[in-house]
């Protein structure tokens, strides 16, 4: 079964971050070259990324901005950890999740029932920093969704295996010191196959490997619950 049908087949979805459809906006952010506005003297400087965000939401009026998936993004030439081991080496920038970017501290809750797969803290410049994976079963398919950049707090007392309940509170968005040096924001990726691994998985891709990496991380949206059409 493909991600889509997966997707479709989900039922007593709830959400991962607080938001009132009829009241909240939503800003969807450009992080590809073409925002020229986005320069590297910014994104190379986490005050002054976090502050770009911070002002470009508050000028939409919006509570959070959105968007990512499938987005070829510059912005990773500020970590070697998006860089190939040696010089010449195609690097990664393409983008397998959905960004949420807001204020840290914002609670995360679980959609579906499932249980603790496995987490980490990835705390390379530019990494995950804190990242929970959790496991999921629908109809007897087995898929797992990625949140990354949350607080070391979130990590207390997590064990492999706990059981979570759809709404169940597992995360707040965190501080730069603690999300791998980023603006505050959840990364959500679904991840069909974790091909073994535990407390990571790779949310960036090089853009030759696209379509396998799509493949194995279909778009989250459905999942996310948010309107990201038109925004």
């Amino acid at each position: 079964m493909d991600g889509t049908a997966i997707l479709q087949k989900l039922v007593g979805i709830r959400q991962i971050v607080p938001f009132n459809k009829t009241g909240d906006r939503l800003l969807q952010l450009d992080l590809t070259e073409a925002n020229t506005d986005l320069t590297a003297g910014i994104v190379e400087d986490i005050e002054l990324f976090s502050t770009y965000i911070t002002q470009q939401l508050a000028m939409a009026k919006a509570r959070y901005g959105i968007g990512g998936y499938n987005e070829h993004r510059t912005v990773y030439s500020r970590s070697k950890v998006f860089d190939a081991a040696q010089a010449g080496e195609e690097p990664r920038r393409l983008h397998l999740g959905i960004d949420i970017w807001g204020d840290a501290g914002t609670p995360v809750s679980a959609p579906l029932d499932g249980c603790v797969h496995s987490f980490a803290f990835n705390d390379q410049y530019g990494d995950y920093g804190v990242t929970i994976i959790l496991s999921h079963q629908v109809n007897g398919i087995q898929f797992h969704s990625l949140y990354g950049h949350l607080s070391l707090v979130d990590l207390d007392g997590l064990q492999e295996g706990k059981k979570i309940s759809a709404g169940e509170l597992i995360g707040h968005f965190g501080k730069p010191a603690e999300n791998g040096h980023w603006p505050p924001h959840l990364h959500l990726q679904l991840v069909l196959d974790m091909q073994g691994k535990k407390g990571d998985y790779p949310g960036v891709c090089k853009f030759s490997e696209r379509n396998k990496y799509l493949a194995n991380s279909p778009d989250p949206a459905l999942l996310l619950g948010m309107n990201t059409d038109g925004i």
